[in-house]
């Protein structure tokens, strides 16, 4: 039997966290992802789980330790946000091209400037080509699913690349739903044990890690990188099997809501999906209009035939970005579904709108709008602004 809870986001991972119990969790805190290595130290402090804690002096320091216990042999884990994940550049590369099975546990967050500490997704997308795989959820429930199928993807030896696991700060991290948890015995058989084929610490091998690598090397480590990703395309929904056959929920690239009939799509990662899904319900009860939904869940790798599959019937579709790319084009989202949509010869009419920088709010009544706006362009075939902020105030 599922346990019923209600927890935080950032309850829920951490909640994750000790059930699966890792060897090594560095960590230093920053809003809105404190919560998680405080409720672990917690966990550690009263001896229900025997994760070493190791406080650290940055970001740059707990992914470094995090890099270098995953390298020893042991699982490990950590947590940030926004400027938390900046100053953990360098280190995000190195735990890719390391193939290390490392997990993060990313509070989206708006970077700076100026300061703001509610909830986009600059942090994440700014770090979309690190070579993380990259999975974001809609709700409290999908944060603590997504964080317990990490490392069964990570580890996978096809795979052996770092998962980031991103939720949206404040409205998920902080925010109390209803959440079912899986027993802590169904987690273990799940989740198993670390297995390294190659570890500093096996005495039976000789291993040099991140060395320098020049030209004639350098290539085919970025290879081996994009091959990883391609298998993981597979190891994730195989992942995912697995957990539906043990939650009953069931999980892939995306979610699509409404939309086998839909005429005109929203295509939006995140926490605002929900918003949308009421507002899909609103115009379907209402007006009887056929408007849908699609939810990605995974964004690293980037399903595209998936997506321009399930959109290849849409006369019309928008494609919300929660982050600017300041390419002066649109964001990021938007660039890549577009080059799906094209590349898969879809007919649908396309346009790419940016909402909920800094936290800003978007109403039901705004994709309303949105869906009004698709019908028209379906309609007349004219797109007057590709690159429409939602919700900006007027000067």
């Amino acid at each position: 039997m599922a346990v019923r809870e209600r927890l935080s986001g950032n309850e829920a991972v951490a909640y994750a966290i000790k059930q699966i119990n890792p060897d090594v969790m560095p960590a230093f805190p920053i809003t809105p992802s404190t919560e998680i290595p405080q409720y672990v130290a917690n966990y550690i402090a009263n001896g229900e789980i025997d994760t070493e804690f190791i406080p650290v002096e940055s970001e740059h320091s707990s992914m470094s330790a995090t890099v270098g216990a995953s390298a020893a042999g042991a699982r490990a884990l950590t947590a940030t946000s926004s400027c938390g994940l900046a100053l953990m550049w360098e280190e995000l590369y190195v735990a890719a091209s390391n193939r290390l099975p490392v997990v993060l546990a990313l509070v989206n967050r708006a970077l700076s400037g100026p300061i703001n500490i509610n909830a986009d997704h600059s942090d994440s997308m700014g770090a979309r080509d690190s070579g993380w795989i990259q999975i974001y959820a809609e709700s409290n429930q999908e944060a603590y699913d997504n964080f317990l199928q990490a490392f069964p993807i990570a580890e996978n030896r096809d795979v052996m690349l770092p998962v980031m696991i991103c939720q949206d700060g404040f409205i998920t991290s902080h925010g109390v739903e209803n959440i079912l948890l899986v027993e802590d015995n169904l987690v273990r058989e799940f989740v198993g044990e670390r297995e390294p084929e190659h570890s500093l610490l096996n005495p039976q091998e000789r291993l040099a890690v991140g060395p320098y690598a020049v030209s004639n090397y350098y290539m085919e480590t970025k290879r081996g990188q994009r091959q990883a990703m391609i298998n993981a395309r597979r190891v994730i929904l195989e992942v995912a099997q697995r957990f539906e056959a043990m939650t009953g929920r069931k999980y892939g690239f995306f979610e699509s809501y409404c939309l086998e009939d839909a005429e005109y799509a929203v295509v939006i990662i995140g926490s605002a999906a929900g918003t949308c899904k009421a507002a899909v319900d609103q115009i379907r009860n209402t007006t009887g209009k056929k408007v849908g939904l699609l939810k990605i869940r995974v964004f690293r790798p980037f399903p595209e035939e998936e997506i321009a599959s399930a959109l290849a019937h849409v006369k019309a579709v928008a494609i919300l970005d929660r982050s600017e790319m300041f390419a002066a084009t649109g964001g990021p989202l938007g660039a890549e579904v577009r080059a799906a949509l094209y590349q898969a010869k879809c007919q649908a009419e396309a346009v790419n709108y940016l909402y909920g920088l800094g936290g800003r709010d978007i109403t039901v009544e705004d994709f309303c709008q949105v869906y009004e706006r698709l019908e028209q362009i379906a309609a007349d075939h004219r797109i007057t602004d590709m690159y429409e902020y939602i919700g900006l105030r007027s000067r």
